[in-house]
Parts: C-alpha cells; structure tokens; sequence
C-alpha cells in the first residue's frame, strides 16, 4: 500500500510548507503540490493524482477543504477512489479514513445526506415555480415577439407568401423563431 500526498494552497497560506510537511509526517511517499487561484474548480494536479492512483494505494490530504470544494464534489472524489480501489485519508478529520470501517459508513451518511439536500432542493425550487406561475409570473426568457407581430407573422407567410428566412430578416430573429411563431397555436 503507497500512501500519495495532495497538497492545495488556499488564500490563507503563503506556501504549501505546512501541508506538505503533515502530509510527509504521515507517511506519505509521493506528495503533489496544486497552486491553482481561490475560486477555480480546475485542479488538473488533482485530475491527475486520481487517474494516476492504482488498487490499495491511499491518497492523504491535510483537510478534506483542500480536496473538494463541496459535499457532492468530496463524494465524486470518494466514488472515484473506490472505485479504482484506493483509499482516502484526511490528516485533520481522522473520521474521514476509507481505510477502515467506520470512515467507509460515515462517508455512505454523507453521500445519503447530500442526496436528501439535492431532492430537498429540487422539490423547493419546483414549489417555487408552481407558486408563481399561480401567481402568473413568466418564467424563462422575455418572449423576442408580441401578440402583435406574431399575428402580423402569421399573415406575411400565409397569405402573402413569404419565405420564413424573408420573415425572419425583417424581425431581426432567427428563422426558429418564426416556425415557432407559424405553428405554435397560442
């Protein structure tokens, strides 16, 4: 079993010294370092630490914030590393460990927690929707046409023989629009 170090600079440390230092006191016989800006979600260090990783290896990091930016995007990183076989390992949150047993169900809480934030969320936002609709808001992007020039549309194509392309160049949108115009029965 090789145990691999990753290390994330964030906004508070000068260096990665404090981290890399930890990671080797525990062990760790490769240690990659990621100096990426604050609010970047690209880590290619980190994308290639976890196609790098073989079965029985253990990637170790400092603090599970220097490893993901969110629970769901921890729980990505956890399938993957399941699924090639390796463990995960946090130096500051010895519960987080899927080495042993109990890091392995904690990890499952977690994954059966975030699930019910997704469905909870889901089910807010589509009460939300229902309830304005109710209250007749539109939702989505501004219409590009009016009753008026839909109905103007509709009489340039069918009773003065316009090509949708002529229609479209002089409402300045594209021909979709118009087909949508011409079918729809609103």
């Amino acid at each position: 079993m090789m145990l691999i170090g990753y290390a994330r600079e964030n906004s508070e440390e000068e260096t990665l010294l404090h981290q890399v230092e930890a990671l080797r006191k525990a062990g760790c016989q490769k240690i990659y370092e990621e100096k990426v800006p604050t609010m970047s979600r690209d880590w290619p260090i980190l994308r290639d630490v976890l196609t790098e990783l073989s079965s029985d290896d253990t990637l170790v990091v400092y603090s599970l914030d220097r490893l993901a930016w969110s629970t769901p995007h921890l729980l990505e990183v956890a399938d993957r590393l399941r699924e090639k076989g390796a463990g995960l390992r946090s130096l500051c949150e010895p519960w987080a460990d899927t080495t042993v047993p109990y890091g392995k169900m904690i990890l499952g809480v977690f994954a059966g927690i975030a699930e019910f934030e997704r469905a909870l969320s889901r089910n807010l936002t589509e009460t939300g929707r229902k309830r304005a609709k109710e209250r007749g808001v539109h939702l989505g992007r501004p219409a590009k046409l009016s009753a008026e020039q839909i109905a103007t549309i509709r009489k340039l194509v069918r009773d003065e023989n316009l090509s949708i392309s002529e229609v479209a160049a002089r409402f300045g949108v594209h021909k979709a629009t118009i087909y949508r115009a011409v079918t729809n029965n609103k």
